[in-house]
This record gives C-alpha cells, sequence and structure tokens, in this order.
C-alpha cells in the first residue's frame, strides 16, 4: 500500500543514492548508498518508507522508484564511487560527492515522522538536520557515514567524527560496526555518552547492544544467525535498517536486534539486494530458533 501523502511517514530515509561504478569498465554502474539499501529493505519488510537524497538533474532513479516515495533534492553532481581490489585489500575511491542535506531540505510533514534512518555514505548529513525532528520521531543514525572522508587523491579513509556532539546529542539510537571504530571499541566511550542506546555488529559474531541506564552501560549480546555469504555490500544497511523498523513497532531492544542479524545474515546469502529477506521468513526463522535475552 503506498503511504499516505497527508500523515507523516511511518519511516524516512535520509541519505544520497551513489552511483557504484564497475572497476574494469567504468561507464557501467549500479545504484548504491545506504539509502538505497535501507529502502530495498523496508520495501522487502513490507514498509512503506520515504526517502531523501540528492543527485544529478540528469540521474535516472527509476530502478528505485518501487522502493519508497523518493524527494529527489537539486545536486550538480551525484556521489560516485568505485572499488579497486588487489587480492583481498579493496581501496574505495569516492568522486563529485554530492551537497549535504539539511533541516531545510525536509517537509513539515517528515519532520514529523514516525521514524527516521540517517544513513549518510560521506558526510552529507548536515549538522542541523537530527534536531530538526519532532520530540516524537524516533531518531536512528547509521555511524559509517560519518566517520570516514576523502582524502586528496580520492581515496576514502577513516576520520574522527566532524561535529559529533551537535549530531549525536540528538539521535536516540546509533548504529555501527566494528569496522567502523577500526576494531577499537574504546572509540564507543564518547558516543554511549551521547546517545542512549548503540548498537554494534559483530557480522558473524552476532551483535551487541550497549543501553545507557540510569548512569551506567549495559551491554548485551545477541547470537548470530549462520549464513553462507556470497556478498556482503549492504550488510550494514539491511542489519540497521531491519532494526529501526523491528524497534518502531515492538519497541523491544533485544529481539529486535536479533531479527536485523537474521535479515542482514539472509541479504548476504546472494549479490547485492536480491536476497533481502521478506518478514515472514525472518519470522519464520526466529520461531524455529528461539533464543533467550541475557539477564542484565
Amino acid at each position: 500500500m503506498p503511504p499516505d501523502r497527508q500523515a507523516p511517514p511511518r519511516l524516512l530515509l535520509v541519505g544520497n543514492v551513489t552511483r557504484d561504478l564497475d572497476e574494469s569498465d567504468r561507464s557501467r554502474f549500479i545504484h548504491g548508498g545506504s539509502v538505497t539499501y535501507a529502502a530495498h529493505t523496508s520495501h522487502a519488510l513490507g514498509v512503506a518508507a520515504e526517502a531523501v537524497t540528492r543527485v544529478a538533474h540528469d540521474e535516472d532513479l527509476s530502478d528505485l522508484t518501487e522502493l519508497a516515495h523518493w524527494t529527489v533534492l537539486p545536486s550538480h553532481t551525484t556521489t560516485t564511487f568505485v572499488n579497486q581490489y588487489r587480492g583481498e585489500v579493496r581501496t574505495q575511491l569516492c568522486f563529485e560527492p554530492a551537497a549535504p542535506i539539511g533541516g531545510r531540505d525536509l517537509s513539515p510533514r517528515q519532520r514529523r515522522a514516525e521514524a527516521v534512518f540517517l544513513c549518510p555514505i560521506m558526510q552529507e548529513i548536515a549538522s542541523d538536520l537530527p534536531a530538526s525532528f519532532a520530540a516524537g520521531t524516533l531518531k536512528a543514525g547509521g555511524a559509517q557515514g560519518w566517520l570516514r572522508h576523502i582524502a586528496p587523491d580520492g581515496r576514502v579513509e577513516a576520520c574522527v567524527w566532524p561535529e559529533a556532539d551537535d549530531s549525536l546529542s540528538h539521535l536516540d539510537i546509533l548504529i555501527l560496526s566494528r569496522e567502523d571504530l577500526d576494531h577499537d571499541l574504546s572509540r564507543l566511550d564518547p558516543l554511549l555518552a551521547r546517545v542512549p542506546v548503540v548498537l554494534l555488529s559483530n557480522h558473524r559474531r552476532g551483535s551487541d547492544l550497549f543501553i545507557r541506564r540510569h548512569g551506567r552501560v549495559v551491554r548485551r549480546h545477541v547470537p548470530p544467525r549462520p549464513a553462507r555469504e556470497v556478498d556482503p555490500t549492504g550488510a550494514g544497511d539491511i542489519f540497521a535498517t531491519a532494526f529501526l523498523i523491528r524497534y518502531a513497532e515492538t519497541g523491544a531492544l533485544w529481539s529486535s536486534a536479533r531479527f536485523a542479524n537474521a535479515a542482514a545474515s539472509m541479504g548476504v546469502e546472494g549479490v547485492g539486494a536480491s536476497r533481502i529477506p521478506d518478514r515472514r521468513t525472518v519470522l519464520a526463522w526466529l520461531e524455529a530458533n528461539p533464543a533467550t535475552e541475557p539477564e542484565q
């Protein structure tokens, strides 16, 4: 069912769609970016999402229109990536990043969304955007796009989160992976001081919830679903979107993280977005493989 254009969105996705070029033939590309995989995931799970993005005026997004209702903001360029592989070593290059998306770029209706996933791919969420939503909006952020930048030669490199205080203080949930922290869990401390819930993906080892309550942080491990990995592209975005959708529905952090683990593990068992599961498939696996939430 298409979303009601008068009511606030049930789920709003914000981030820039990218062109992901084929290294061997740069005239070939697919549309990628966190917002694209988030749209694929919400569509597969039966949630009518809206998405806000910036791409060049002549960018054809017809391959994405059935996934969500898109608000396409003007840009001179489309953020473009190419991955270079030398053995098991990947170098990622980024060219022509599109402009940031700020609070004024959203309509009043969009700022009253029930839940929003801010999913930057390359620093495109302006610092004023997280604060622009209504008090009742559940606000989640995917950290990856805040924790990297473009070096002068075009290489994508890790960086310190610019303007982190401004953005983090307005988020309810932050979702990231060990790779985003360069496997240094001490870097979680300043994040946990500002965001009440942090969900950390450990990929094949499941995930961990860090919940700040009454001045202390509780850590809860969430077990994985074993997977036969074919293509890990977009796994983190599937994970984050599935978690946010389920948590918005249930208010249960641990079981929502387990739902996300299962959805992401199924998604990596095919190429691209081809194996992102539907809701029934995820729930059937969870029912057939029960697990008990650890005590605090």
